[in-house]
């Protein structure tokens, strides 16, 4: 692929700045202090995990020490990068690129590498094409590109963004198997002197990754220099730093010169043809910001037909600058984590309790409309404690299960909100952050955040209650005080021997839901099963419902009351159609003829066990 002149373009900047580059290395060695440079450095800061002690050490360049969770980070972020086959209209392999998948259908490359729609037609995505732990290759998957559906591109900033085609070319994992990597528009997420690091596809080669020899040596509007090593057909790869956010686009390199001017070649000798282009010594390579990228695509945003205006919105999305301060949704909110960490995870247990107490059955036509797992693999999402059945339709839990002892619970301090996807479902059957955006509704974990954190893997199960498929849109002013208490009080008041807890919830899915931004049923009701070991060994199951009919009628104003009632678990079963099994014969208010249909519960000690 022909690259002379951004590779010219990007020499020029270089040179051009080479005194600057020199008087500030200067100025470093004398102790200069640029406060320019500190005031960058707070914005930096501020993109820095806040669990991650080192890492301003990192930025600040006094610690070479990472987690060794950076590897497991990488290796996620690895997933989403792919080989660009990139072919002629007879289908014949003309060169190779490499791209990067950055939302749930779009792939970044470069404009020399997909210059026209034309060229994108007949190309090719080729995820997993690399090499396992034992150097041997893993079958490919490829995907055909949908320039009809999105394409977009630029040449002075050097990028094409098209849409992907969601089902694999060969049959294998769907695109929504291998996740995306957000887009930051936000500026700052680099300073100089920092390490970055690119995954590429060097020559058409199986994956690779740079991480020695590649810090950022100058910064530009709309460009960045860095020492990284990369090769012909690295065209195209995303540029990360220590964080493993996307910096920048790489697409050009800077050519090693003598004194007249001359290209020298890797061994010193002056380059000449026919030596080969992988003989040229670099003495930097470029890539595109992505702010600027994003600001280039905000831009063309205004003009664009509604359908490709939509795929625009959702890789915005994971953009903390669309995201009002005020809301819940953080820079990795459309984040997606890998499939390993699931392999081992065994969920909610049957027989937590002694007793067996099985999980809901679903009635026939919710068993239809059931998001069936990518895998194949039924519909039963396991994490850490608890598991998760979703409705398609509904894109939100039928209901949760989780275990709780409450003999090993373990505190975790919420230090901030980062919302994943779960790799195990389609795209499509999981709700995201834009319907978050912009209004009085709460992320509402449906499975609560300390519940499943207990025992030696308390930690990861409090990352996996925040999963999309675990929450649900409750009005901000939804008064959960007694709704939260309620397994706390229940809990305590379990046999002392187990202090365990097994506990259903979901919402309440009704024709008449109210209808929001044309795309989602706001639930009005949400319910809850608590079931434990009383004395004797004997199980108790209660049940509970919960009404934000009045907040969510204007979601802009109203302050209604709610109501949280203590039911009969066969009420539970009628208004949602699951089936609870034995668990309605161990239900207080089913054998109390004095309870009623249903019991206002405005402290624990309303509760009848």
């Amino acid at each position: 692929m022909d690259n002379t002149q951004h590779d010219q373009d990007a020499e020029a900047r270089y040179h051009r700045r080479a005194p600057e580059r020199a008087a500030r290395l200067d100025d470093a060695a004398k102790g200069i202090i640029d406060f320019s440079e500190m005031a960058r450095l707070d914005t930096r800061r501020d993109m820095i995990h806040p669990n991650d002690g080192l890492g301003l050490e990192r930025i600040l360049g006094t610690s070479d020490l990472l987690e060794v969770n950076f590897l497991d980070i990488g290796r996620r972020a690895g997933r989403a990068v792919g080989r660009v086959q990139v072919r002629d209209g007879a289908g014949r392999v003309r060169e190779f690129g490499t791209g990067f998948v950055v939302s749930p259908a779009l792939l970044l490359t470069n404009n020399h590498v997909l210059p026209t729609a034309d060229s994108a037609r007949h190309s090719l995505l080729d995820l997993d094409f690399e090499d396992d732990e034992q150097f041997n290759p893993r079958p490919p998957v490829m995907f055909g590109l949908d320039p009809e559906r999105f394409f977009h591109t630029n040449e002075a900033l050097d990028f094409t963004l098209v849409a992907v085609r969601p089902a694999a070319v060969d049959g294998g994992a769907p695109l929504a198997a291998y996740g995306f990597l957000p887009l930051n528009e936000t500026k700052g997420k680099i300073l100089l002197d920092e390490y970055v690091a690119v995954i590429q596809h060097p020559g058409g080669a199986p994956k690779k990754i740079a991480l020695r020899n590649n810090k950022l040596v100058d910064l530009f509007d709309d460009f960045i220099h860095y020492t990284t090593d990369t090769d012909r057909g690295a065209s195209g790869s995303p540029v990360f730093n220590d964080q493993w956010q996307v910096v920048a686009l790489h697409h050009a390199g800077v050519k090693r010169r003598d004194a007249e001017g001359r290209v020298l070649s890797v061994d010193g000798a002056v380059w000449t043809p026919p030596m080969g282009e992988e003989r040229v010594a670099y003495v930097a390579n470029e890539g595109v910001r992505v702010s600027s990228i994003m600001a280039d695509l905000r831009a063309a945003a205004e003009t664009l037909p509604a359908a490709q205006r939509a795929l625009l919105d959702e890789l915005f999305a994971g953009s903390p600058a669309s995201t009002p301060a005020s809301g819940t949704v953080t820079p990795l909110t459309t984040a997606e984590r890998a499939l390993e960490l699931f392999q081992r995870v065994t969920g909610y247990e049957i027989g937590f309790l002694g007793p067996t107490v099985a999980l809901p059955t679903l009635s026939a036509a919710q068993l239809a409309d059931a998001a069936p797992r990518l895998d194949g693999r039924g519909h039963v999402l396991e994490y850490v404690h608890f598991s998760a059945v979703l409705c398609a339709s509904r894109r939100l839990a039928y209901y949760t299960a989780v275990n709780i002892d409450g003999r090993k619970t373990k505190t975790i301090k919420r230090d901030r909100d980062v919302w994943y996807f779960d790799p195990r479902l389609a795209r499509e059957h999981q709700t995201g952050p834009d319907l978050y955006e912009r209004n009085d509704l709460d992320m509402g974990h449906l499975v609560r955040r300390n519940d499943p954190v207990w025992g030696r893997p308390a930690a990861t199960a409090n990352e996996d209650t925040f999963h999309f498929t675990n929450c649900a849109p409750q009005h901000k002013h939804l008064n959960r005080r007694t709704w939260l208490a309620l397994e706390d009080y229940i809990l305590n008041n379990a046999d002392n021997h187990n202090l365990k807890v097994s506990v259903f919830t979901g919402p309440v899915f009704r024709a008449d839901d109210m209808t929001y931004r044309g795309a989602y049923q706001l639930p009005a009701e949400f319910w809850k099963v608590v079931v434990m070991v009383k004395p004797g060994r004997e199980l108790s199951a209660t049940a509970y419902l919960q009404t934000q009919k009045n907040l969510l009628e204007d979601l802009e104003f109203a302050y209604g009351a709610y109501r949280t009632y203590q039911v009969p678990v066969t009420r539970i079963e009628a208004i949602t159609g699951l089936d609870f099994g034995p668990l309605r014969d161990h239900d207080p208010m089913a054998v109390l003829e004095s309870a009623g249909p249903a019991r206002v519960i405005g402290e624990a000690d309303d509760i009848r066990l």
